[in-house]
């Protein structure tokens, strides 16, 4: 169970790959373009925002590298930012074109005004939120939540939230209180967590090992 976790040098690795060598996998760390396309599977994980992270990617050649592997059909995860840059942009400060392998935007949690009858969220969203199977969908067979049961915890942290352009690419769905947000989605060997496996204890872990062994 080989894997390589992307370093584009904005984001702290110490955990997800500890949680990766947890369940068996032989980890590499990279940030050299030829050692992504030619992995067996990839990790890419961020925290922060998005224009920096593409910026990154950018700058080390690791945006060009990512598409050719995905397209490769190998499978690829990306977890939280890494999980928004899958996508085509983002309105983060500004419109911030990402790597486009599944067609959709990464749009602010909404700030409603309550004085004008609107409902407001704290953001950015913080905390453990079940994650659950959305309406329509066939389940998580075959995928990296494929030993994951409907509502489990799992740890989020972020501001910002995406929307695929097609509901197919839809995962799992979770609500931060009425709010309804994406937690993961998934176009046929890509797939994305909007939640954090590696501070997500057992059913974190759980998601990494399905991953790598698949």
């Amino acid at each position: 169970m080989d894997a390589v976790v992307v370093d584009y040098g904005i984001v702290n690795l110490k955990n997800v790959v500890r949680g990766l060598e947890h369940v068996g996998a032989r980890v590499t760390v990279s940030a050299d373009p030829k050692i992504i396309e030619r992995a067996d599977r990839v990790i890419l994980p961020g925290v922060g925002a998005f224009s920096a992270g593409m910026n990154e990617l950018h700058t080390l050649g690791l945006d060009d590298a990512l598409k050719n592997f995905a397209i490769g059909g190998r499978p690829i995860l990306g977890i939280c930012l890494g999980m928004q840059m899958l996508l085509s942009y983002s309105l983060e400060y500004g419109h911030h074109e990402g790597l486009g392998l599944i067609t959709g935007s990464v749009l602010p949690i909404p700030i409603g005004d309550e004085k004008d009858g609107g409902k407001s969220w704290k953001v950015p969203h913080i905390g453990w939120t079940s994650l659950d199977i959305p309406i329509g969908h066939t389940g998580w067979s075959h995928s990296c939540l494929a030993d994951t049961p409907p509502g489990t915890y799992f740890y989020f942290v972020h501001s910002f939230m995406v929307v695929p352009d097609d509901p197919k690419y839809v995962l799992g769905q979770c609500f931060y209180e009425s709010l309804a947000l994406i937690g993961a989605v998934r176009k046929e060997n890509i797939t994305g967590v909007q939640f954090h496996p590696e501070r997500s204890g057992l059913a974190g872990l759980a998601v990494l090992s399905r991953f790598v062994s698949t």
